[in-house]
């Protein structure tokens, strides 16, 4: 009898750093849905939407802070 894994448990806590640069990001929310969807199904293939979403947030977001930055010459240290 074979019996399947518990699902994986998340850290969401802001001291994980990955966590801290995600939530600079602004991507956040659509990072722990992903988490969530890979939890559920243990399978990444049914979750590629919360996959293309995640990833358009994160291509964007150098995009959004170099923006940013050339308005705000002064402060470089919000997108770092």
């Amino acid at each position: 009898m074979t019996s399947t894994p518990p699902p994986h448990n998340w850290s969401r806590s802001q001291d994980d750093p990955v966590n801290g640069m995600i939530s600079r990001t602004g991507c956040a929310e659509l990072h722990h849905a992903l988490q969530d969807c890979m939890a559920e199904h243990q399978e990444g293939r049914k979750c590629q939407t919360e996959v293309q979403k995640f990833k358009e947030c994160m291509t964007t977001y150098p995009k959004t802070c170099k923006e940013q930055l050339l308005k705000q010459r002064t402060s470089a240290t919000q997108c770092a």
